[in-house]
């Protein structure tokens, strides 16, 4: 079976009085339209992992999330979608919520477990599905290098080079695919990666981690996390909402939301050349919105 979506995920220019002040060329991949749910950067990274699954005959997948988790939503879509079971493990107690409604909707059983028992996720699969030949593991996030390998292909359809390229980090597999298309492509583009956790520095690690050369440059912004993960500011939810009114483009602030903050903070700091052309990948995530309706009906 050929695991693939019909891609569309064009670059297009952001228009913004700050960024023709800088002298600055700005664009997105809107890798968010990719598919309505499979969306971002979930497609990258889970297509391998299905063909992995499929040649080894293991039609169930069994994943990891939080209760808005846009991995496990995607993932049971993208199982729906090509013919495995699915399998959620969810990170506290048993809720209900718009997510895991649609995770529900496209067939995935979900497990909810307690977050000390969650850290041990190896564990938790070889209890439930250790004597399941048919069960394949998928890490939270679809982190893995057949998920760098996916991401690194985004590189391949970009239409020109540009200087600096910025992307939202919560496992690191994203950017280490992107590094590893830079590398591959023999560029000079520096990667830009945006933690949106806190004390994420221990994502520059997992980067080098799945990256062809560990010792390959990029630069790790650990100042927009603003809070933790999924935590919020009445400046970050400002800022997002301002953006969505000035572009259209719907961005939400667990991912995108904090990566666009740090772009245009850089930017107002003057940390690019007059000319650079920069671009934001929109790696999906929209899902996300569901669970912050309060902060933006406010």
């Amino acid at each position: 079976m050929v695991f693939d979506l019909e891609i569309f995920s064009p670059v297009q220019q952001i228009r913004h009085p700050l960024f023709d002040e800088k002298g600055l060329k700005v664009f997105v991949k809107r890798d968010d339209m990719i598919h309505p749910v499979i969306s971002g950067n979930k497609w990258r990274k889970l297509k391998y992992l299905l063909a992995e699954a499929n040649k080894g005959g293991e039609n169930h997948l069994v994943t990891f999330g939080g209760a808005y988790s846009n991995h496990l939503l995607a993932t049971s879509a993208a199982a729906a979608t090509f013919g495995f079971k699915s399998t959620g493990f969810v990170r506290g107690e048993d809720i209900h919520n718009d997510s895991l409604m649609l995770c529900r909707m496209h067939g995935m059983e979900l497990i909810f477990v307690d977050r000390e028992s969650y850290r041990n996720k190896p564990a938790l699969f070889d209890k439930h599905f250790g004597n399941d030949d048919n069960a394949f593991y998928i890490d939270e996030g679809g982190a893995s290098e057949a998920a760098a390998r996916g991401c690194s292909e985004l590189m391949d359809e970009l239409p020109q080079i540009f200087d600096h390229i910025f992307c939202a980090c919560g496992t690191g597999t994203t950017a280490a695919g992107i590094l590893n298309g830079i590398i591959t492509h023999q560029l000079t583009t520096i990667l830009h990666a945006v933690p949106v956790l806190k004390n994420g520095g221990f994502i520059g690690d997992e980067i080098r981690n799945y990256a062809i050369d560990p010792n390959a440059n990029f630069e790790l912004h650990l100042d927009y996390h603003f809070g933790g993960y999924a935590k919020t500011t009445p400046q970050l939810i400002s800022f997002v909402k301002d953006f969505v009114a000035q572009t259209g483009i719907l961005i939400e602030p667990v991912y995108t939301g904090k990566m666009f903050y740090a772009l245009f903070d850089q930017v107002r700091k003057n940390m690019f050349k007059p000319g650079s052309s920069l671009l934001a990948i929109h790696t999906g995530g929209i899902m996300g919105l569901f669970g912050m309706r309060d902060k933006f009906n406010k």
